[in-house]
C-alpha cells in the first residue's frame, strides 16, 4: 500500500511501502538524490537516508545547505579514517572518533605512533576506499550482543565504551565493507559521498582523558563539501600556523616556558610591558564603571575551600601544601576571597551593588596532555571582578557589564560575538529553583540587552550558569573570552547578608565576571589576531630611532631622550650597521614606527619616519612627529 510523504511546503508525495529517503530523493530528481546526505523529519535531527519513511511528520532532504551536513561529512569521514588504517595496520585497535570545530579526529591504540609518511598512505588508502563507493550501513543491537561481536574483533577499547552505555539503550553501529564502528550516527549513504578531506597531523592522547591509561596516537583530519573550500582551510590552517602565538612569543622575545615549572609563562621585558598595559588598560575601565580593586592572599586554609564548595566539587584541579599541622590550598579563583571581605564589613542596601575587582595570581592543575602555550596554562591571572548586589539590581548590573564588556571587545577590534547559556550541570550545589531564578535572570538580561545567544545545556559552573562569549579573530577562529555567572549559592555558604531598608537582613546575590578572561589566554589570542603586530598603545617598543651614521648618534640620543620624556617607549639602535639591514631586522621584530636619522634630518630637526606597514612616510619635525605618536597611543587606535 502506497504512502503520503509531506514535504516541507505540506506538498505530498505518494511513495511505495517501505519508500526511504533515498527513494524520496530519486523521486524529485536525479540531482537531489545525487546531492541528498540524509533526512530530516519536523525539523529534527538528521536522519540516514536509508530510514524507512512513515506516514505524518513533513520530510526534508538533507544537501549541502544545511547547517547540520558538514558535521556529518566530518563524522563519516572520521570512520573513514579508521577502516583505512585497520586495512594498514591490523593490529591497531580503534578508540573513539568525534567531529570537532572545523575537523575530526579518530584515536588508535599502536605500537608506534603514525608518522607523517603513515599519514600518507592512511590518506591514499581512505581515497580508495572512496573510489570503491561502499555502502554505509545501520545496524541496531543490544548491549550484549555488541560487546560480544566487538569482543570478537578484538577491539577491547570498543567493549570498553559499549559495556559503559546503559543496558537499556538501543546500540547502533555502522557497516562499510570489512568495516564495524559503533555510532549513533547518521552517515552519508555511501563512501563516495566523501570527496574532500586531509589528514593533517598527530598527537598523544590518554584513554578517556585519564593519564593513569593507555597513551593512544590521535590522528586529526578535516573534511569539506568541495575540494575548493578544503583548499581554502588549508590555507587558513598555514595563515594560523604562520601566527602561532607560541612561534611568534619565541621570535618577538615575549615569553617562554621552561621545564622547572611546567605549564608556566615567564614574561620577558617585552612580555611584561604588554602584560601591564592590558592591566592598565582594565584598572582604567574600572575606575569608569565604578568598581574598586582589592588584593588577596595566594594560599588560604583548606576550610575555605570546603565552605565554597571547591573542595568537594573541584579538588581534582586544586594544588595543596601543608605547613605547621595546617592543611592550606592554593588559590584556583579569588571568589571566596571576597566572600570573606564582604563578611567582615557592614553593608546596607545603599551600599549595593559592590564591585570587588582582582589581577591576583591563580593556580589550577591542568593535566599535561591538554596545556598549551599560552592558552591553557596552570597558574594565571584573570581581569576578575565580583558585583554584590541586591536581587533587584542584577538586570541593571549585567547591562552595565555588557556595555563594559562590548567597549572592550571593540577596542581590540573583535568586531563578530557569539554567546552561550550554560545551564545546570549535573553535578552541582543548590535547589533547582534556585538554579531556575538565576537561568531566568541571565536570560531576561541578555534578551533586554538583544543580544542573541545559544545554550549550552549541563556546562554552566557547579555553582551557577553562565553567559560564556565568544569572538572571532582575524582568521575567523571562535575564542571563548568573557563569562558572566549568576550565583545565589556562595552568598549563602558564607552567610553573607545586608541591611534592608525596613532594618531586616536580606542576601545578596553574587555575580562572578571577566572580560579577557585569563590575561595570559588572552596574550595569546591577541598575538595569534594580530600576528604579533600589535596597536601602537600595545607594542612591548613602540618606535625605534635609527642613524644612519656615526655622525648623527649625538642627536639620535637627544632623539630618544626626548620620546621617553613623552611616556613613548623607544630603543635606540646604534649598531654598525647599513640602516637597510637595521629596517630589516626591526620590520621582523614588528615595531610599529622606525624614525630614521641622516645627516639632513639632523640639521633640520626631524626625523623620517617609516611606518611597519605603510613604508616610508617622508620626513617631519620631530617635534611634531613624537606628538602625534603619543596622540595615537593615548587614544588606544587598533
Amino acid at each position: 500500500m502506497p504512502i503520503q510523504v509531506r514535504l516541507p511546503d505540506d506538498s505530498v508525495r505518494e511513495l511505495p511501502d517501505g519508500a526511504t529517503g533515498t527513494t524520496l530523493a530519486e523521486s524529485i530528481g536525479p540531482r537531489l538524490a545525487e546531492a541528498a546526505f540524509a533526512i530530516r523529519l519536523d525539523g529534527g535531527k538528521l536522519l540516514d537516508l536509508a530510514t524507512p519513511l512513515v506516514e505524518g511528520p513533513k520530510v526534508s532532504i538533507v544537501t549541502s545547505k544545511d547547517p547540520d551536513a558538514l558535521e556529518l561529512i566530518r563524522h563519516s569521514t572520521a570512520h573513514l579514517l579508521a577502516q583505512a588504517v585497520k586495512h594498514l595496520f591490523p593490529e591497531a585497535k580503534v578508540g573513539i572518533g568525534p567531529t570537532i570545530e572545523d575537523g575530526f579526529y579518530y584515536d588508535f591504540l599502536v605500537e608506534k605512533p603514525f608518522t607523517p609518511e603513515d599519514l600518507v598512505a592512511i590518506e591514499a588508502e581512505m581515497r580508495r576506499i572512496v573510489e570503491a563507493d561502499l555502502p554505509v550501513q545501520r545496524e541496531e543491537l543490544s548491549r550484549n550482543d555488541a560487546v560480544a561481536r566487538f569482543q570478537a574483533m578484538g577491539e577491547h577499547l570498543k567493549v570498553e565504551v559499549v559495556s559503559d552505555i546503559p543496558e537499556s539503550d538501543t546500540i547502533s553501529g555502522y557497516r562499510q565493507g570489512d568495516f564495524y564502528d559503533l555510532c549513533r550516527g547518521p552517515h552519508v549513504p555511501s563512501t563516495g559521498k566523501l570527496k574532500a578531506f586531509k589528514l593533517l597531523h598527530t598527537a598523544g592522547a590518554y584513554w578517556k582523558g585519564d593519564e593513569r591509561n593507555a597513551m593512544l596516537c590521535r590522528v586529526y583530519g578535516t573534511a569539506w563539501f568541495s575540494q575548493k573550500e578544503l583548499d581554502e582551510h588549508l590555507k587558513r590552517l598555514e595563515e594560523a600556523k604562520a601566527r602561532d602565538h607560541r612561534k611568534l612569543g619565541r621570535e618577538l622575545d615575549l615569553f617562554s616556558f621552561h621545564g622547572e615549572a611546567p605549564a608556566s609563562p615567564f614574561f620577558h621585558a617585552k612580555g611584561a610591558v604588554l602584560y601591564n598595559a592590558l592591566v592598565d588598560y582594565i584598572r582604567e575601565l574600572y575606575h569608569k564603571y565604578g568598581y574598586s580593586e582589592v588584593i588577596t592572599p595566594q594560599v588560604l586554609d583548606v576550610n575555605l575551600w570546603k565552605t565554597s564548595g571547591h573542595y568537594d566539587n573541584y579538588a581534582e584541579n586544586m594544588y595543596f601544601t601543608t605547613a605547621e599541622e595546617r592543611e592550606y590550598a592554593v588559590k584556583p579563583m579569588n571568589c571566596p576571597c571576597h566572600c570573606l571581605m564582604f563578611r567582615g564589613s557592614k553593608h546596607s542596601y545603599r551600599d549595593l551593588p559592590i564591585r570587588m575587582a582582582d589581577f591576583g595570581r591563580l593556580h589550577r592543575y591542568e593535566r599535561s596532555g591538554v596545556t598549551h602555550g599560552l592558552t591553557r596554562v596552570r597558574t594565571f591571572c584573570q581581569d576578575d571582578a565580583h558585583l554584590f548586589c541586591a536581587p533587584e539590581q542584577i538586570k541593571s548590573e549585567m547591562a552595565a557589564f555588557l556595555s563594559l564588556l562590548r567597549e572592550v571587545y571593540d577596542t581590540f577590534g573583535f568586531e563578530d560575538m557569539r554567546v552561550a547559556l550554560s545551564t545546570r550541570p549535573e553535578k552541582r550545589l543548590g535547589s533547582d529553583a534556585i538554579w531556575d531564578a538565576a537561568e531566568n535572570a541571565l536570560a531576561e538580561a541578555m534578551t533586554e540587552a538583544d543580544m542573541p545567544f545559544t545554550l549550552n545545556p549541563g556546562e554552566g559552573a557547579f555553582y551557577g550558569p553562565k553567559i560564556e562569549f565568544q569572538i572571532l579573530d582575524a582568521l575567523r577562529r571562535p575564542w571563548q573570552l568573557g563569562t558572566l555567572q549568576v550565583d545565589y549559592m556562595l552568598p549563602e555558604r558564607f552567610e553573607l547578608h545586608y541591611t534592608l531598608a525596613d532594618g531586616s537582613e536580606g542576601r545578596p546575590v553574587m555575580l562572578h565576571r571577566a572580560i579577557l578572561g585569563s590575561l595570559e589566554r588572552f596574550i595569546g589570542i591577541l598575538v595569534e589576531h594580530t600576528a604579533g603586530a600589535f596597536p601602537l598603545w600595545l607594542a612591548p617598543v613602540q618606535a625605534v630611532v635609527l642613524p644612519i651614521t656615526d655622525r648623527v648618534h649625538d642627536h639620535a640620543r637627544s632623539v630618544a631622550e626626548e620620546a621617553r620624556a613623552l611616556g613613548l617607549r623607544v630603543e635606540l639602535d646604534l649598531r654598525n650597521e647599513k640602516i637597510n639591514a637595521k629596517i630589516r631586522d626591526h620590520q621582523l621584530m614588528k615595531v610599529p614606527y622606525m624614525l630614521v636619522i641622516g645627516d639632513r634630518e639632523a640639521a633640520a630637526g626631524q626625523v623620517a619616519v617609516r611606518h611597519r606597514h605603510l613604508g616610508d612616510q617622508g620626513a617631519r619635525a620631530t617635534a611634531e612627529v613624537l606628538a602625534a605618536l603619543k596622540d595615537e597611543a593615548a587614544s588606544r587606535r587598533r
